[in-house]
């Protein structure tokens, strides 16, 4: 199933459940059907998922040095990371659509 986030600063963000779901409860929002992140609930929001992908980033970093660690060649490495989908490939664009809605005093609205 999808979510379509909408803003009126920014064009539609389209993630998949898992995704929507993920990012959602990292900002503290329930993954209903339908929701709203306000402009109040926005900074809150924003940071949480600054450190959730700041996380992410830096446990992507160890395992790359694991994996290279382990004895893993470079192809190989490349070739997990390509299969994998990371929270900054998904949370950064998420993230984008709250600073421009922010920044413009615009509310964030989803729904499936």
């Amino acid at each position: 199933m999808l979510y379509k986030f909408k803003s009126r600063a920014t064009a539609d963000l389209i993630l998949l459940e898992p995704d929507a779901h993920r990012i959602l409860h990292i900002i503290g929002k329930d993954p209903e059907p339908q929701g709203v992140v306000t402009l109040e609930q926005m900074p809150a929001a924003i940071e949480a998922l600054q450190a959730a992908i700041a996380l992410d980033e830096q446990q992507c970093a160890r395992a790359r040095a694991t994996h290279h660690a382990t004895g893993l060649d470079e192809a190989e490495v490349e070739l997990l990371e390509k299969n994998t989908v990371h929270l900054h490939q998904r949370g950064t664009p998420f993230l984008d659509m709250l600073r421009r809605s922010l920044a413009e005093e615009h509310e964030v609205i989803w729904g499936r």
